[in-house]
């Protein structure tokens, strides 16, 4: 441990509950001189100077398809060059193409109209909804289709909850508050809370299309913020046959309600909707058919885009365990330029995932500073159009430059929170697998806390690159600071609340707002010295046994 970090790390804020004598890497030496060398090259100052070139004006906010973005992942690929790390994209270069489809609503020739017993109302667009594109189709339209509420629109039996229990949905339009149960754990919390699940499920029962409205208490709700960002339209990526990944021919309408329109469909409802929400609020499962109907058409552009990923391996030193490989992801891209506020219309993602982005490059080179490498192979990832629904994951996990079975972790870094010093994290994932040890025991080495999720209602589990290798069977941890700041006059939580409300997707996330550079490499460091535990832990991690997601996704 370097002086320097002796003396920034805290006690320890919350027990470790697995001891590091107990776990699988009680022979892995972190004291080890090489180790040591490894984290001193981590600075706090090449954190920021990564950051500053990402987010940089002249970059447009790295949009997917645009020589922002390129340029992005041009300086990527020449740090990964110049550590004399292996390319491992395709045909021996650092590069994976990730072939894309941009679909956007043409809001002119799209419209939503709501008919019960009392009224027949046109909506306004932007105002009292606005509509997902479809990936598929360039026009798709239902009429005076029937609409079931049903609550969160989660069935989850195994957790005592079934928002489906008794209702029938088919050839109807499904309508579900966002989020799930808060009586349900943090990270089966977010699951259920996924678009996808519950499109899934929707689909799975016959429905014919969604619509989703947020409670008025629901912190995630930013109405405006929400449109303008659907206005940039959605991607899919392509299959060798030009198919999107997403769309189904069944589904026809996808729709998100202000609560003006929300209002309209419950005109008639003898259960008003405050009553609805209500007990939703109380994790109580509930569904009726609403006395209303909607007609809507949606009229998509599609568009062709070229991006990719750029992928780089230190390959292991040992001749058995080097076939397998420890993997860290970040996404590079962010929403380019977008709707004008006060001013600035560049979206230039400091935090969201310029941060992110940076700090693999640091973990990247403390691996590769190394006189010899881990047992394992290392994979650096740098993805494209993760917020455009984890897509550059996605497809790499589809289309892997190395077996997948050979994948066994993966640590995923986006916003990880640099506002304050680095004193306790939030590590995702490590109740799930194996992974949790190996993130004690780096914890406990660099006199970490290690606390229980403070925000679920911000459903973080499901929210990055990390997910699409879960939902592979690949366990994975995304470690996030927890609010311990270290000084009473500083709140971490209340700065967390102010970064999500005021500057998160917005123009406003730049590299001049206070971040803690010095944080951003112990989060380098506690990525690393975790890795580094697996990757040389001879026995790979697995899921705890009877695991939700070990069950849901790894066959366990």
């Amino acid at each position: 441990m370097t002086p320097d970090l002796a003396r920034r790390v805290a006690p320890v804020l919350a027990l470790v509950t697995i001891a590091a004598c107990s776990t699988p890497q009680g022979d892995v030496d972190l004291d080890a001189p090489e180790v040591a060398a490894a984290l001193a090259s981590i600075e706090a100052q090449t954190v920021e100077h990564h950051i500053g070139v990402l987010a940089h004006d002249s970059l447009k906010g790295r949009a997917p398809g645009t020589a922002g973005f390129a340029g992005a992942a041009r300086y990527v690929e020449e740090r990964v060059r110049a550590m004399g790390l292996q390319p491992a994209g395709v045909d021996g270069t650092y590069r994976q193409p990730v072939p894309l489809r941009r679909a956007t609503v043409v809001e002119s020739a799209s419209a939503m109209t709501v008919e019960t017993p009392v009224a027949t109302t046109p909506l306004t667009y932007d105002a009292d909804f606005y509509l997902g594109a479809d990936p598929m189709r360039e026009t798709v339209d239902v009429s005076s289709a029937g609409v079931v509420f049903v609550g969160f629109g989660v069935s989850a039996p195994d957790l005592g909850y079934d928002d489906y229990a008794d209702i029938d949905v088919d050839g109807r339009v499904v309508l579900f508050l966002s989020g799930a149960p808060s009586a349900f754990p943090s990270n089966e919390r977010a699951y259920y809370s996924s678009g996808a699940t519950k499109g899934a499920e929707a689909l799975a029962r016959g429905a014919v299309g969604t619509m989703t409205f947020w409670a008025p208490d629901d912190p995630r709700l930013r109405w405006d913020v929400n449109a303008a960002r659907a206005k940039r339209g959605s991607f899919a990526w392509l299959d060798g046959n030009g198919t999107p990944n997403r769309g189904e021919e069944q589904m026809r309408v996808s729709a998100s309600l202000n609560h003006s329109a929300v209002a309209a469909l419950f005109a008639a409802s003898p259960t008003p909707v405050d009553s609805a929400v209500a007990r939703a609020a109380r994790s109580e499962a509930q569904a009726f058919n609403l006395p209303a109907a909607v007609t809507v058409t949606t009229t998509t552009v599609h568009e062709g885009v070229d991006s990719w990923n750029v992928l780089a391996k230190l390959e292991g030193s040992d001749p058995t365990l080097s076939a397998e490989h420890v993997t860290y992801v970040a996404h590079i891209d962010h929403f380019g330029v977008g709707v004008t506020v006060d001013g600035d219309s560049i979206y230039n993602g400091a935090h969201d995932n310029a941060s992110g982005a940076a700090i693999v490059l640091e973990i990247a080179e403390a691996y590769a500073s190394m006189p010899a490498a881990p047992d394992r192979s290392i994979l650096f990832l740098f993805v494209t159009a993760e917020e455009w629904g984890l897509l550059g994951t996605d497809y790499f996990v589809h289309n892997p430059t190395v077996p997948q079975s050979s994948i066994v972790a993966n640590f995923s870094l986006d916003m990880p929170f640099l506002f304050h010093p680095l004193l306790d994290i939030v590590p995702y994932g490590a109740d799930h697998s194996s992974m949790g040890q190996s993130v004690a025991v780096a914890a406990a080495h660099m006199g970490l806390g290690i606390g229980p999720d403070p925000i679920p209602e911000q459903v973080l589990f499901i929210r990055s690159d990390h997910f699409a290798f879960i939902r592979q069977g690949i366990p994975a941890l995304f470690i996030k600071s927890g609010f311990e700041t270290g000084d009473p006059a500083l709140d971490g939580g209340a700065i967390n609340t102010g970064f999500r409300q005021e500057r998160y997707h917005t123009p406003f996330d730049e590299v001049e707002q206070g971040f803690d550079y010095e944080a951003g490499a112990d989060h380098a460091r506690i990525n690393f010295l975790t890795g580094y535990l697996i990757a040389e832990t001879e026995a790979r991690p697995a899921w705890n046994e009877g695991d939700f997601f070990g069950g849901l996704f790894g066959g366990g």
